[in-house]
């Protein structure tokens, strides 16, 4: 497989009105995308398609080789790993830090009707582990600080072996050491095709390959992250001068004096 998701003149109408399209864009499989553009420019509408969250009212997408319309996605769905505010608001917050990355695996809310073996725990730890939450397992995820409940939701991520990962804003709202730490989780995330939605380019991980540009529910430019990341496109796509700096694999944006 070639592409991981492919969208033709993609539209999305909500009564009769057109938010989002028509969008042309192919991602590769592997590829890292960062979807930026300013509030109402269509990132979250174009996740939702990815998602197989949405169909489109005009246009095809294809995630996974599947073509929304023609498949079933209850299927397509658990294929696809989700990190977002939406997310964590529906999953139980008086589950423990364990028993949310366990749900990773089927992509359910909770655990029950299913089993886990002690591979499947010691797992789930070691993904922990990895984005420096495994001293909170036994923890209710309601008591946990935002940042740390985005990191957890990475590692249920993992913890479901997706083919597709989803990011919507996940450093939304948190300070900068819990940003750091989200990124720092978030360039685990290298084996597997990724889209990150952001405003801001402070937040995109190192590890990220491709950029695209969404403005008025359009792609205004997309490609190589180096060759899209430029003031001259960041100015049109936000509509004022833009200064960029990009130094030691992070991003930096400015409105220009």
């Amino acid at each position: 497989m070639s592409d991981a998701v492919v969208m033709t003149g993609a539209e999305v109408r909500i009564g009769g009105r057109r938010i989002v399209g028509p969008l042309d864009l192919e991602i590769g499989a592997g590829e890292r995308w960062v979807l930026l553009g300013p509030n109402g420019g269509g990132k979250t509408t174009a996740l939702s398609l990815m998602g197989a969250r949405r169909q489109p009212s005009a246009g095809t997408v294809e995630v996974l080789g599947e073509r929304l319309g023609r498949t079933d996605v209850r299927a397509l769905r658990p294929r696809i790993g989700h990190v977002s505010h939406r997310v964590a608001d529906a999953l139980r917050g008086d589950a423990t830090v364990m028993d949310t990355v366990l749900t990773g695996r089927d992509a359910t809310l909770v655990t029950w009707w299913q089993h886990f073996d002690h591979g499947d725990v010691g797992r789930a730890h070691r993904l922990l582990a990895t984005i420096g939450c495994d001293e909170l397992s036994a923890r209710r995820l309601e008591t946990c600080s935002l940042g740390e409940r985005q990191r957890v939701l990475i590692a249920r991520a993992l913890f479901g072996e997706h083919e597709l990962f989803l990011f919507d804003e996940p450093a939304a709202g948190l300070d900068l050491p819990a940003r750091e730490r989200l990124l720092e989780a978030m360039t685990a995330v290298t084996e597997v095709t990724s889209v990150l939605a952001t405003h801001h380019l402070e937040e995109i991980p190192p590890t990220a390959t491709h950029a695209a540009l969404l403005r008025d529910g359009r792609v205004v430019a997309s490609g190589p992250i180096d060759d899209i990341l430029v003031g001259a496109q960041l100015s049109d796509c936000f509509g004022m001068p833009i200064v960029v700096d990009h130094d030691d694999g992070r991003w930096r944006a400015r409105a220009a004096r």
